[in-house]
């Protein structure tokens, strides 16, 4: 059963209580052994998140603190954050045919990933920037930054559908059908025609067993129906949440790679065309079923130009990868929440280990690369919601930027934030492990590192106005730090070299630094930007996190990402 919805179309923490007590158990799980840190829960989520919410005054987003407020409570309060648990424990089970042997190609979730696809529906993460005016984007990063830290694996539904407005807007008749139905601020599983339902999702398909990234090399075919419709005919190596009630998805014409939008539910009621084949058995993101799937004669719709389905399809993975930013920030974030707690109530040797050198040193480090992550994403999620020429540019290049850094990021500032709980840390029921298993994901999804890289390259030279607008942003936090001048001016020159492609990594990690630097050079207190400079920007200190050089204020910087506990 599905937790009912208040008037405003958001679900209220009353509704929310009486729905999840049938889930799970009520009984405050709470422990008495002396020397062990309270369960990090009964706190706000965005509230207690200092960096996000300085980020939101500053990005636009003033507009939805409300609502920003109101479901930082949600997401950290203890049943909640049980769902989230509940939803990786028990993983979706697919079901090909119901019990005649009908073909139905069908997944079976648990309850709890259906109450955190209703929330995060209710909230509107999926609908916000096409549906409430401007500031948006901001307003639903910081939102799903939040949201995202009580369970990544729903997210991807959620992130689809987000993203799939700009490539249906390519195609109006698509968009007038399948707009009102993407933005409604509800969620309905049924798999039925999308008009006869409260909310519908939408998702992508490109990647293919035989070509990977290169989906130029995609064997689907595509062949007009004759009735304005198109037929496919092929397969999918990866497809997230294959139940959506729309695919957004690339096959060939004669005339070369196109995009289609391929229905889950035909006009008649029946079943497309679309056969589940199996679903992933995944490292982490294990509450979302991903999926293999072929297509037989499935009716579909050409959405954009034929021969131009990567030019279609490619703002829907522009705004997923700014969906891989916001996802890793968030989980990067939540780490640093549970370090920080432990250490503010763990003892060791006679007094808390937050007090102690090594540790302040680990937590302040940890504590600079979530604050850089926070900043950059709601900076690049800011100029989603400007149509101005720098703004367009900006955001072309920096979303591979960042999506490249902070995701390679993630798994390493996690690694060492589980260290700070020592074995309870590895222990399952810390909910670290399943931190850690999910800090690669990003990584891989929507342009794994060097594909990335390579389309930064690939906008360097096509567009050089994307360029010449990152390293303006870079430049802009010059006043405070001078070398940030240098820095762009190097860049620049890096990228024309002859050995451009093979020194791509480097390249791009400097840029994404040197736009983090900026940031925290211009909003961060001195004690986090001068510290981030000095470790990131001038590589002072060591390699790995917590080796700092002296005069870093770590008691200022810890102090700041620690959240408070009641």
């Amino acid at each position: 059963m599905l937790p009912p919805q208040s008037e405003s179309g958001m679900i209220g923490a009353m509704e929310i209580e009486a729905e999840v007590g049938s889930v799970i158990s009520q009984t405050d799980p709470r422990i008495s052994a002396p020397n062990q840190p309270p369960p990090l829960d009964g706190i706000n989520l965005f509230e207690t998140n200092t960096a996000l919410v300085e980020a939101v005054e500053r990005d636009g987003a003033q507009p939805w603190l409300e609502r920003l407020t109101e479901i930082g409570e949600l997401a950290g309060r203890r049943e909640v954050l049980e769902l989230g648990a509940l939803a990786n424990d028990n993983p979706p089970q697919l079901k090909n045919f119901d019990r005649f042997g009908n073909r139905v190609d069908d997944v079976d979730y648990h309850p709890a990933y259906h109450q955190l696809m209703t929330i995060a529906c209710s909230y509107g993460i999926h609908s916000l920037p096409w549906t409430e005016g401007t500031g948006g984007h901001a307003a639903r990063a910081a939102m799903s930054m939040t949201w995202s830290q009580v369970e990544a694996g729903h997210g991807c539904p959620i992130s689809m559908t987000y993203a799939a407005i700009p490539t249906l807007r390519t195609t109006p008749a698509l968009a007038a059908y399948w707009e009102p139905l993407l933005t409604r601020n509800a969620y309905d599983p049924r798999g039925i025609l999308p008009t006869e339902k409260g909310g519908s999702l939408a998702g992508m398909a490109m990647t293919e067993k035989q070509g990977g990234s290169d989906v130029r090399a995609n064997l689907t075919t595509a062949r007009a129906a004759g009735d304005g419709n198109w037929l496919l005919d092929g397969h999918k190596w990866f497809c997230s949440a294959p139940t959506c009630d729309l695919l957004l998805v690339l096959a060939q014409t004669d005339e070369g790679l196109s995009c289609f939008a391929v229905p889950r539910v035909l006009g008649s009621g029946a079943l497309n065309g679309v056969r589940i084949q199996r679903l992933k058995d995944k490292l982490g993101n294990r509450s979302n079923a991903s999926s293999e799937i072929e297509f037989h004669c499935a009716t579909a719709q050409l959405v954009g130009e034929q021969g131009r389905g990567v030019q279609t399809i490619v703002e829907m993975v522009n705004h997923t990868r700014l969906d891989c930013l916001i996802g890793s920030a968030a989980g990067m974030r939540w780490a640093l929440a549970q370090a920080t707690h432990h250490a503010a109530h763990r003892s060791a040797f006679g007094r808390l280990i937050a007090e102690q050198p090594l540790m302040q040193a680990v937590l302040a480090d940890l504590a600079l690369e979530s604050e850089a992550a926070t900043a950059l994403a709601m900076r690049l999620a800011s100029s989603y919601d400007s149509d101005a020429p720098d703004q367009v540019a900006f955001r072309r290049i920096a979303t591979a930027v960042a999506k490249y850094w902070v995701c390679k990021r993630q798994p390493m500032m996690v690694a060492e934030a589980l260290e700070v709980l020592g074995g309870n840390g590895y222990a399952e029921e810390s909910g670290m492990p399943r931190l850690f298993r999910e800090s690669p994901l990003n990584g891989v999804w929507e342009g794994s590192g060097n594909v990335i890289c390579l389309d930064v390259l690939r906008a360097c030279r096509r567009e050089p106005e994307s360029l010449n607008a990152l390293l303006a942003e870079i430049r802009a936090g010059s006043d405070a730090l001078p070398e940030l001048s240098e820095l762009a001016d190097t860049l620049a020159l890096e990228l024309q070299s002859d050995d451009a492609e093979s020194q791509a990594r480097v390249t791009v990690e400097r840029l994404a630094i040197g736009l983090q630097a900026s940031l925290l050079a211009r909003f961060a207190p001195a004690s986090v930007s001068d510290a981030f400079a000095s470790t990131r920007l001038r590589g002072e200190g060591g390699r790995a996190f917590g080796a700092l050089p002296r005069g870093i204020d770590v008691a200022a910087i810890t102090s700041r990402a620690t959240p408070a506990f009641r």
